[in-house]
């Protein structure tokens, strides 16, 4: 349990100084967004798999199905915003 609280405080200043760092440098958003998705899957799964006390296939479940469901997303998302801009 100590594990996941100290991965994702870690995760959590990590990403905040690098998001910006990466601000700051490019003065665009999309990497700042980019960088809190990333730290919230990380700790999301951390969540899960410490709340649940998976074991190895848990674990590997896990981040398969949430892997998939994120592309099946990122793929509609995609289609989505492509034809509002035409």
């Amino acid at each position: 349990m100590v594990f996941y609280q100290i991965l994702g405080w870690g995760v959590f200043w990590i990403s905040l100084i690098l998001a910006i760092v990466l601000f700051s440098v490019y003065k665009k958003l999309y990497p700042v967004f980019y960088l809190i998705s990333i730290a919230l899957y990380i700790y999301t799964a951390g969540f899960m798999i410490d709340t649940f006390s998976f074991g190895k296939f848990g674990i590997l479940t896990t981040l398969v199905v949430s892997a998939v469901i994120f592309m099946i997303l990122g793929y509609y998302l995609s289609k989505v915003f492509r034809s509002n801009k035409d």
